[in-house]
């Protein structure tokens, strides 16, 4: 089955932590979505405190069963604890488990760097755009699921 853009509904769960960076991310996101022809109307914009919550979200619009993608964008910066580690690993590992038990590809846009320069450059910067990429991957990961 071969599904159009403009038939499309994607999931973003955005953090509002480090929204700096996860403002970004979002606009590059959203911005190439819509110009690939997804309408604006089908694309659900959720924000939620922090990184770690996502994955809560995630799965509330995973079992919707209404979406073809869902994307989570956020932005964990390493300071000087070991909180970084915790909360990398609990949001990559939720995301996964989610796009595994709900069968619906689950992008993972968020930013894991060691500084605020990283992410910059991630954002717009000298390393591409991680909003942009994460739309393209949506799109992609959904071709890819419906042909499955």
């Amino acid at each position: 089955m071969t599904l159009k853009n403009q038939d499309l509904h994607i999931g973003i769960v955005v953090a509002e932590f480090n929204t700096l960076f996860t403002s970004k991310l979002q606009e590059g996101c959203h911005a190439h979505l819509i110009a690939q022809g997804v309408p604006a109307a089908q694309i659900r914009i959720i924000k939620v405190p922090g990184a770690i919550e996502i994955p809560f979200v995630i799965q509330g619009l995973a079992r919707q069963k209404k979406y073809h993608a869902l994307i989570a964008l956020g932005a964990v910066i390493r300071g000087e604890t070991s909180h970084y580690d915790y909360v990398c690993e609990q949001v990559s590992q939720g995301c996964q488990r989610i796009m595994l038990d709900h069968q619906i590809p689950v992008i993972f846009g968020v930013l894991t760097t060691e500084n605020d320069e990283q992410a910059f450059a991630r954002t717009g910067g000298e390393h591409s755009h991680n909003g942009v990429e994460a739309a393209k991957s949506a799109l992609r990961m959904i071709e890819v699921a419906s042909s499955l």
